[in-house]
């Protein structure tokens, strides 16, 4: 019998975060593998989302989402950034950035297509550009410094360009793309005609003073931009999966046409509490950024006094360290073992890459934990330097 799976999806299995999650519960290891907090988000969102079940709902909310959160979506863009969007033509719940992600490429993307997009990249996308049937063209951001290469940027567009998939802050490292840096993807996007879809889900959570800059705010991007967030990750209600993708009408329009066949709708409670949530006072998003700044610190001072030199880290939840210097040679082998014999979770930043040697030693490390779970995690840390 052949293989029940088709042929442009084998390549993707069970992922390494379930495997690293499993070996964490095995070893009653501190996991620092998967990105999501251990913490619930703020008691006023959890109250309206109660009392949105309470009354009633709990049915198919409007395919397009409930006015409450398009509109708060909107009110947010223009408070935040001064984008101008129109609640009802331009903005798409979701369920969850990942879906507003793939429905975004299955819509624009045709077979044989290809999407540019940089190494390392959240790992839905590649799986998305696939089953679009799309070719991927991947740009690496080299370490340690995670500039992004201009001339390979330039070399990865081409007369095949449909689409750029952006993500700043930028998950696995932790990087924050630059102004001059977002400058060049914009003018390559209109020189080639291709659509910008833009992944900003950590759009709040960067730190040192790094500005998060929508690379739709940028002249003749606005009406080529898909932007696409979540309350997820700003509200610390990652398990809610609401999330929406804005941009020109008919852009938004295409995705929905996608999205309609995917999950139709979904997450109806909880999205009038992350309609509140987007209304918060600014000390609520800059005092979260501030807290996450500070586990960063407490685990980036773990790691390099473990003797693990650590990349730099603007944002996210994540931060990418180096094990060459103990002797590592596979991320993937050193991952699997840290559960048992250090009883911390990690993952190999080559599960994130098609190519994977420039990248063998390194490993991404989340820091969305209670500070107390952290501190263990970096005594346990220790026993690296023995």
């Amino acid at each position: 019998m052949r293989n029940p799976l088709v042929t442009r999806m084998t390549g993707f299995g069970s992922t390494i975060f379930a495997e690293m999650t499993q070996a964490a519960l095995r070893y009653d290891a501190v996991n620092l593998g998967q990105g999501f907090p251990d913490t619930d988000g703020p008691q006023e969102l959890l109250d309206i989302a109660r009392e949105s079940i309470a009354s009633g709902l709990n049915q198919y909310s409007p395919a397009i989402g409930m006015p409450v959160l398009r509109e708060a979506v909107a009110a947010h863009q223009e408070r935040f950034y001064g984008i101008t969007v129109d609640p009802d033509t331009e903005v798409l719940v979701t369920v969850g950035a990942t879906e507003a992600i793939a429905a975004s490429i299955l819509a624009l993307v045709e077979p044989g297509e290809e999407v540019v997009t940089f190494e390392p990249f959240y790992d839905s996308y590649a799986a998305s550009i696939a089953l679009a049937g799309g070719v991927r063209r991947t740009v690496p951001l080299r370490f340690p410094d995670l500039a992004v290469d201009e001339a390979a940027l330039r070399a990865a567009f081409g007369p095949k360009t449909r689409a750029v998939l952006l993500n700043t802050p930028h998950n696995p490292t932790g990087k924050v793309f630059t102004r001059a840096e977002l400058e060049l993807v914009a003018e390559l996007a209109r020189e080639h005609d291709a659509v910008v879809i833009s992944d900003e889900v950590y759009e709040h959570l960067t730190f040192d003073g790094t500005t998060h800059i929508p690379i739709a705010t940028l002249p003749g991007m606005a009406e080529r931009t898909l932007t696409i967030s979540s309350g997820g990750k700003t509200f610390s209600v990652t398990g809610w999966k609401v999330g929406w993708v804005h941009g020109p009408g008919e852009l938004v329009a295409a995705v929905r046409a996608v999205k309609q066949f995917l999950t139709f709708v979904g997450s109806g409670p909880f999205q009038p509490a992350v309609a509140h949530g987007l209304s918060l006072p600014p000390e609520f998003f800059s005092g979260f950024a501030a807290e996450l700044q500070a586990k960063r610190d407490v685990l980036v001072e773990a790691l390099t006094g473990a003797g693990l030199p650590v990349m730099p880290c603007q944002g996210t939840y994540f931060v990418i360290a180096d094990a060459a210097p103990l002797g590592v040679t596979d991320a993937v082998e050193f991952c699997r073992r840290m559960p048992e014999e250090v009883g911390v979770v990690g993952v190999p930043v080559s599960a994130f890459c098609d190519t994977t040697e420039p990248v063998a030693t390194l490993v991404r490390f989340a820091f969305c934990k209670r500070e107390e779970v952290l501190r263990e995690g970096a005594r346990r840390l220790q026993a690296l330097k023995q």
